[in-house]
This record gives structure tokens, sequence and C-alpha cells, in this order.
């Protein structure tokens, strides 16, 4: 997962900021988002299960950009928008891959807030919002050793990229894509949800494909990182894959 400088702004004393104005812009859209993908498609304000999501997902990823900003800042940036570099085949991916998980959200609203295709016990639900938490603290924990960790596949030869070893990388090479293939499932039963199983099991399959070829780039052009795969040979699941 990679980026540059296109997500940074200097300021008077010459260290990178945030970029406000990228921020802000989410800000901003944040409940229109909340309005189009779940409360419009679920035709009603008053659906428990939606706001229970919200308050969840945001409280944890809050608590998150806390944690990052005051252990690894430089990357919190770094991660702030896409950079020059990327590779193509990434960007297309990438472009497959957001409508297909920003679906879970209306098809989760549509069967559980308006028809009611099925009913989903709150247990099972409360199994998604595990799943979803336990994979912000596996990308929390990677977030946290890795400088290098941007949002597309790129070599970081501006930041001096190497390979990483330490913490959950010490386990398996792409953590984060494990956090993403429990999260996606996740958010689909924390929204009672099992039609959203579908888009959230479509991204899973993109975010496989993603891993392989993110894979085959780093050891063909980082160095040192075919010799870190002999160190560690799984990539999502220790032992297993």
């Amino acid at each position: 997962m990679n980026s540059a400088m296109g997500n940074v702004q200097g300021q008077g004393d010459g260290q990178p900021q945030l970029n406000r104005r990228r921020i802000s812009l989410i800000l901003l859209c944040l409940p229109l988002f909340c309005y189009l993908c779940l409360f419009l498609p679920a035709g009603t304000f008053a659906w428990l299960r939606g706001w229970c999501f919200i308050a969840i997902f945001l409280l944890t990823e809050t608590l998150m950009i806390i944690y990052l900003w005051r252990t690894n800042p430089a990357l919190l940036i770094a991660r702030s928008s896409f950079h020059r570099g990327t590779k193509r085949w990434d960007m297309l991916l990438l472009a497959i891959l957001f409508p297909i998980l920003i679906a879970i959200f209306p098809i989760a609203a549509l069967e559980d807030g308006r028809f009611h295709w099925s009913v989903m016990p709150w247990w099972l639900s409360g199994i998604g919002y595990v799943g979803m938490l336990g994979g912000f603290w596996l990308v929390t924990w990677a977030c946290r050793v890795n400088p290098f960790a941007e949002p597309t596949v790129r070599m970081q030869h501006d930041r001096g990229h190497t390979v990483v070893e330490t913490g959950p990388y010490a386990i398996i090479r792409h953590p984060m894509y494990s956090a993403a293939l429990v999260m996606f499932p996740g958010m689909a039963l924390a929204l009672g949800s099992y039609w959203a199983l579908v888009p959230a099991s479509l991204a899973g399959g993109l975010l496989l494909l993603r891993t392989q070829w993110e894979d085959q780039t780093l050891q063909a052009e980082l160095e040192g990182y075919r010799e870190y795969t002999h160190q560690v040979p799984s990539k999502l699941i220790p032992h297993v894959w």
C-alpha cells in the first residue's frame, strides 16, 4: 500500500501538514453519505441498526486517527490522498472495488431498514461488530509500525521505501488486507443484512487479487522483499496463505 507528497501541504515551518481542504470536504460529505447510503434507502431515520453502526464506526475511526496522529503522524498525512507513481492496475482495481464496497450500505439499508427481507438476530450483528472492531485494531497496529502503508500501490522511492518486518508484518505480509477481509463481512452483519454479504464477498475477492498483484510488485521492485517472503511465507493467514 503506497503514495507520496500530493497529500501534504507545507506551512511556515516547512513541516508537512494534513490536507485540511480534503479533510474538511470529507467531514462535510459524511452526513450526506449517511443520508444517501443509509437512511434514504432505509426510508426512515428510525433505523436503530443504522444509528448504532454510525456511532460505533465513527467512534472507532476517531480513536484510531487520534492514536495514529500521536504515534505515526507522517503516515496519517501520507494516507490522506493518493500519490503520483501509483500503479495503473491498482487505480483500475480501486475504481471497481470502491463502488462494490459502498454498495454494502444501501443494500443493508434496503434489507434491514425498509423491506425487512430477513430478520437477523442481534447476536449475529454483534459478531459482525467483533469482526469490524478486530479489523480496526489490526489496521491500527499495522499503521503504527509501517510508515509506508499508503492507500495505493506504488514504489515510494521518494520516501526511502524499505521492507517492514516488525509488528504484524513479522507474522503475515499483508495484515491490512487480512483486516479488511474481516471488516467487510463484519460491516454487513453489523448492519443486519445477509444480502450485503454479496458485495462484501465480491470486495474481498478483489482484495485477494490486489494482495497477489501487490506482492508480486514488491518482490520485483522492492529491495529485500523477496528475502522477506522467505522469512514470512504467509500473505494473509498464518501458515495457510
